[in-house]
């Protein structure tokens, strides 16, 4: 399945829009709504209340309750019938309303959704999307990121946009992708990061890094909300006369490996940042790729920086502690440089 170009709504001349985070998956999803009758939503609240966030406020008026599906509390239902949607021909988006609550369908994901092609020979092209991640001060059960659940697991595709444009094309891609993706939506970015709205913005598939700054002195790999904390910690390392590459890996399955290693090659200096703990997250997965391929290129032991291991703090102050933050992340980076 491939999305058509979006059509153009302004006429030329006509002023650019700046849109959020939250409106670029809204769009992608009404894109995909209205070019894919296969495509439908379902999830808990997302019809006549318009989700947690209001991103699906009034898509059951559009579309109407045949393809914008409330459901109760049942995280194992929803990912059960969208499985069962799949294999049927539909293309199922479901949503968690907090992604914290997609262990409760474990099960369904790891034993099923990420085997039947390898079982029957029957794609399920699920994707499972929700709000991911802390900076709001929502506790453990609602801060939580669940990608390191997921590594271990072959058949599920997993991304992570960062960007109002990434977030666009990315869920496109990943609707029209034939496996199961799990797709994170980083919720401090909902409202916060806003970027102008380009018509021209095509799908993309998962497996693709981008670089978002290039430098000779070390090299930042991440992805999600870190991104802009690696960005902010990047200006302050300028002032020093230092100067970083920034890698933004997008997708954990399938990973760039190629653009990992060359970023990693290209400065000896490796310093892999993530929300998720810092114990078992994805950053020892790039570490180890990185120095099983590109060991001679290491001028330096890497590093790694996460989250605190503890469940997500509920008061500010001690979330804010306990997640990497671009001073704590340029300091980590002057002691790489220096090594």
């Amino acid at each position: 399945m491939a999305f058509s170009a979006a059509p153009s709504t302004c006429s030329r001349g006509a002023m650019s829009e700046t849109i959020t985070y939250l409106e670029a998956i809204r769009r992608a999803l009404i894109r995909a709504l209205k070019e894919d009758e296969r495509v439908f939503l379902i999830g808990e609240d997302i019809g006549a209340y318009g989700g947690a966030f209001k991103l699906t406020d009034g898509l059951l008026e559009t579309f109407g309750e045949d393809r914008i599906i409330d459901t109760p509390i049942v995280e194992t239902g929803l990912i059960g019938a969208g499985i069962g949607a799949a294999m049927a021909g539909l293309r199922p988006v479901i949503e968690m309303q907090f992604i914290d609550f997609i262990s409760c369908a474990f099960n369904q994901l790891t034993n099923f959704a990420a085997t039947t092609h390898f079982r029957w020979g029957a794609a399920a092209p699920i994707v499972v999307r929700g709000p991911s991640g802390g900076g709001v001060h929502a506790g453990p059960f609602h801060s939580q990121n669940v990608e390191s659940f997921f590594l271990n697991t072959p058949g599920l595709k997993m991304v992570v946009p960062a960007t109002v444009e990434d977030a666009y094309r990315l869920l496109l891609g990943a609707i029209a992708d034939p496996d199961p993706v799990l797709f994170f939506e980083q919720k401090r970015l909902y409202r916060t990061m806003k970027a102008e709205f380009n018509q021209e913005w095509t799908p993309l598939a998962p497996g693709s890094a981008a670089y978002r700054r290039e430098g000779d002195d070390l090299t930042i790999i991440t992805y999600g909300a870190m991104l802009q904390n690696v960005l902010g910690a990047a200006d302050l390392l300028e002032k020093d006369d230092l100067h970083a590459t920034v890698l933004d890996v997008r997708s954990l399955c399938p990973l760039d490996r190629s653009a990992v290693i060359e970023a990693a090659s290209h400065t000896g200096r490796i310093l892999i940042v993530h929300e998720d703990n810092v114990t078992g997250g994805a950053g020892g997965e790039l570490a180890a790729l990185i120095a099983e391929h590109a060991f001679d290129d290491l001028d330096a032991p890497i590093r790694r920086m996460g989250a605190i291991d503890c469940p997500i703090p509920y008061a500010g102050t001690l979330e804010d502690h306990s997640l990497p933050n671009p001073n704590t992340i340029a300091a980590a980076a002057k002691e790489l440089a220096a090594f």
